[in-house]
């Protein structure tokens, strides 16, 4: 099948689903591809992204396990 064709029957599939889930689970694994531009970002996302950054950069960061255990600890 070619890339057309695939387009084709995916785009058929679409049309004819009136299933929400799955056309909202489409419509994420299309925008999923969008590139984000960091100045498109409202200030405050952008100077918390950069303050993240640059924590990372200075070894100031927990592992998974370290972020679940204490979520773990403070829900329980």
């Amino acid at each position: 099948m070619s890339i057309e064709e695939l387009k084709i029957e995916i785009a058929k599939k679409v049309f004819e689903t009136n299933d929400e889930g799955l056309l909202s689970e489409v419509e994420m694994l299309l925008n999923a591809n969008e590139r984000v531009v960091l100045e498109e970002l409202p200030k405050h996302v952008q100077e918390g992204i950069m303050r993240g950054l640059k924590q990372a950069e200075e070894g100031k960061t927990i592992s998974f396990d370290e972020v679940k255990r204490r979520l773990s600890e403070r829900w329980a």
